[in-house]
């Protein structure tokens, strides 16, 4: 599968090419349209995406707002709350030409070839995953006329409201995964994430419909029970096996590598933040010695692991501690930061979190107990997509959950402060639970310089080039949502 991935990968890349060459190159015994399978698999790497975005939007800045990992350089925004606007809207730059077009492509083409509804299911539901990204980190974005340039002839799309994103989105949801039973769709293989199977499609759709359900407590509980309850009745995640993530291998640049991996090959400076560490280390967490590893020696010894506090610089750092350099502390280990990792979306284990929260909220979804038991198990266990090497024995995940049991009386914090740990590497998820739930508690850094006044930032800005370039839509957006800041909250993160 993986030399099938490089073929058809290098195969749309030439294709692109070729732009203005198209009556030179036309053969007309072979068809003009490229195998929405095909598509398929290069959506699904784009939704991945590449070093560029993953750099900037997930890493610079929400890695280090979430405190996963922090750092002295000063290009690393999200640390100190400053504002590069190339940086924070690399996710929309990357994702709008890549995965969002392709999508939409995708759309008209399974309709004008009359092909099943499963196909057609799949591919909806990774649309709505990848604009729910957008929205979550932006806010109003195009969504009704997005991606339709060529096949409509909208150049400048209108930015539709969240609330309007999010009704869609969830009706696009449960749609798509009532349209799905079981069996092999007819992606086939060309599926790289879950291989045609609709089952573990149906479960990830309801499973995206209880997070995106999740995500209107704070600005409509009653449709948030609603939804959690919709979702949970179609059938989520039932194990790992049901895991939302596409592998990736060590290839050509720009073709089937882990962008996160991209960025740990070209930048040495992030290290694992003190809040991070200090809360594995707390709980003698057996996940810590796979994710860092010391810089200096390379000890994984958990006593060893030394966080870095976020918000400092060089010279803040000597004058706190009389060292310039940052060897002393932990960096990510060498098993997570491979090429070939995997880009994990959602876990068995989120689901899980999300379950023992919904029957505290609202009593639904079976015991919370269990749940977080069930998670914290899932979560130590989702590390093996690693390799050997990141594998955790049932005996030291027992011996956590004896150490480190649930607590009913503190049970919302500790779950998404659990939820916080799993989706390390996967900041785009990290921070939007945490503007939702306001879990786990971070205590804010106050950088000089910085833009938002000391407190972490609530969202990402938009392209620059859209003031320009579709500035009538642009500015509907800010005088309907507010000012284009880090500090404006998005429809569903009220105060």
């Amino acid at each position: 599968m993986k030399k099938s991935i490089f073929i058809v990968l290098f195969a749309l890349l030439i294709s692109a090419c070729d732009k203005g060459f198209e009556d030179l190159n036309v053969n007309p015994t072979k068809p003009t349209q490229v195998s929405v399978a095909n598509k398929l698999t290069a959506a699904q790497l784009f939704a991945s995406s590449e070093r560029y975005d993953n750099w900037r939007a997930g890493l610079i800045y929400q890695s280090t707002m979430m405190q996963h990992f922090a750092t002295t350089a000063g290009y690393w925004s999200g640390d100190k709350y400053t504002w590069n606007r190339g940086y924070a809207s690399s996710l929309m730059d990357r994702y709008y030409e890549n995965a969002v077009k392709s999508l939409e492509d995708m759309l008209v083409q399974l309709d004008e070839e009359e092909s099943p509804e499963e196909m057609k299911a799949i591919t909806r539901i990774m649309r709505v995953f990848v604009y729910s990204r957008l929205t979550d980190l932006y806010g109003d974005i195009p969504y009704s006329e997005a991606g339709k340039a060529v096949l409509e002839g909208i150049l400048t799309p209108k930015y539709d409201a969240q609330s309007d994103i999010y009704a869609d989105m969830l009706k696009e949801l449960e749609e798509s995964a009532a349209a799905l039973s079981s069996g092999v769709s007819g992606f086939g293989d060309a599926d790289i994430i879950f291989n045609g199977d609709q089952g573990k499609w149906k479960r990830l759709g309801n499973s995206l419909m209880l997070r995106l359900g999740l995500r209107l407590i704070k600005v409509d509980p009653t449709a948030a029970q609603e939804w959690a309850t919709k979702a949970i009745a179609g059938g989520v995640m039932t194990s790992n096996e049901d895991i939302f993530y596409v592998p990736h291998t060590i290839g050509p640049e720009g073709v089937n590598q882990n962008g996160n991996g991209e960025v740990f090959q070209a930048d040495g400076n992030p290290r694992l933040s003190k809040t991070f560490v200090d809360f594995m280390q707390a709980g003698n967490d057996p996940r810590l010695p796979i994710l860092g590893s010391r810089r200096g020696d390379g000890s994984t010894a958990i006593a060893d692991l030394q966080g870095f506090p976020n918000g400092l610089d060089s010279q803040m750092l000597m004058d706190l501690t009389g060292e310039e350099d940052t060897d002393a502390y932990a960096e990510p280990s060498a098993i997570i930061k491979g090429l070939d990792a995997p880009m994990i979306f959602q876990t068995y284990a989120e689901v899980e979190y999300m379950l023992a929260e919904a029957n505290v909220r609202w009593g639904i979804g079976g015991d919370a107990e269990t749940h977080y038991n069930n998670g914290v198990t899932a979560a130590m266990k989702t590390l093996s997509l690693y390799g050997e090497a990141a594998v955790i024995d049932d005996a030291a995940i027992s011996d956590y959950l004896a150490a480190n049991p649930f607590d009913p009386a503190n049970a919302l914090e500790q779950i998404n402060t659990q939820y916080w740990a799993v989706t390390f590497l996967n900041e785009y998820e990290s921070f939007a639970n945490w503007r939702r739930t306001g879990f786990p508690v971070l205590t804010p850094v106050n950088y000089p310089g910085n833009v938002t006044g000391g407190t972490i930032p609530r969202r990402l800005s938009y392209s620059e080039s859209e003031q320009t370039n579709n500035p009538a839509n642009y500015q509907e957006a800010i005088d309907r949502q507010g000012s284009d800041e880090l500090t404006t909250r998005v429809w569903w993160d009220v105060n």
